[in-house]
């Protein structure tokens, strides 16, 4: 297992210089110069001339890509000129928002969506089956900015419910926070929760199919064992794969749950980073969401081969 962890951890080393480099020419090729952008445009030409050079946008690309690359290597992820701060504090500082937001909406996304997957498969080609599997579809097909302005429009604008603004303060109770927390966690577990529905469900329909089952049925074993015991078991294998790779695509995908609900996370960072062509802040959150996605790639091979012992030589 070591061996295997390993050799993942060093095939991220190539994956991570990939997404650095075309982090670096994509933030180039955004229109507008990051000196006016901070400045102002009443700025005169001097100060401007003097801001390009304190960023190093006065050298060619290739030279401002190496002192990137240099400083990465020490640990210096840059200077965000827009937030007057190191990058790497003010990354650190907003994941534990976005990671919060992701996890409360992936617990939410599996225990709905295994349940009605599992039910689904029971009641296969049923009424139940049909309907929650048209759900399903819809929830995957269903933009995420589009299902947070009904959710808005419904709940906070019409019927004044739920606040939209911020994380809430836990200075103000359980409830603030809860409150503030129901309306960008469901949007978000949207696509997740359509996603595992349909994977339990063909899962668990494979595995209720097989020949084991059918001899545990026959020898009289109770139904729910069958089902919660045996069949979920050997039905969890995929289940696990999707759990991770949501997990990385829930927590890149917060960043517009979180722009329309002004969370305070790593989305919200970004989007006021664009639109200031703050290049090293841009470049840092890119960095930390990709080691993000390939450290959850990791976590779902440890857990697959924990599962099915069978891949530990692969």
């Amino acid at each position: 297992m070591v061996k295997m962890i390993l050799k993942r951890f060093l095939q991220t080393i190539p994956t991570l210089l990939i997404v650095v480099t075309i982090t670096f020419c994509l933030t180039r090729m955004l229109p507008g110069d990051p000196a006016v952008a901070i400045l102002g445009v009443e700025a005169s030409a001097e100060d401007i001339a003097a801001m390009r050079a304190e960023m190093n946008l006065d050298k060619s690309l290739p030279e401002q890509y190496m002192l990137y690359l240099q400083g990465l290597v020490q640990g210096d992820f840059g200077y965000s000129y827009s937030y007057r701060e190191d990058v790497l504090p003010l990354v650190l500082a907003r994941i534990p928002n976005t990671l919060s937001l992701t996890l409360v909406a992936l617990v939410f996304a599996t225990i709905v969506g295994t349940t009605v997957g599992i039910v689904a498969a029971i009641k296969q080609n049923t009424l139940f089956d049909y309907f929650f599997m048209v759900l399903a579809l819809i929830g995957v097909s269903m933009p995420i900015f589009w299902m947070a302005l009904m959710l808005v429009l419904q709940f906070s604008v019409r019927m004044g419910l739920l606040p939209v603004m911020g994380m809430g303060d836990i200075k103000n109770g359980i409830g603030d926070v809860i409150s503030h927390l129901l309306l960008p966690g469901f949007c978000l577990a949207t696509t997740p929760m359509a996603t595992f529905a349909r994977t339990t469900r063909s899962s668990m329909i494979e595995t209720l199919s097989s020949d084991y089952i059918r001899c545990l049925r026959a020898r009289g074993v109770r139904e729910w064992k069958v089902i919660g015991m045996h069949g979920l078991k050997n039905a969890l294998p995929p289940l696990v794969t999707v759990l991770g790779l949501q997990l990385a695509h829930t927590f890149t995908g917060a960043i517009i749950t979180e722009g329309i609900f002004s969370w305070p996370g790593m989305g919200t960072m970004i989007n006021t980073a664009i639109n200031n062509r703050d290049y090293s802040l841009i470049q840092g959150t890119v960095l930390f969401s990709a080691i993000m996605f390939v450290f959850c790639n990791m976590l779902v091979d440890v857990a697959y081969m924990l599962l099915n012992p069978k891949v530990k030589g692969a």
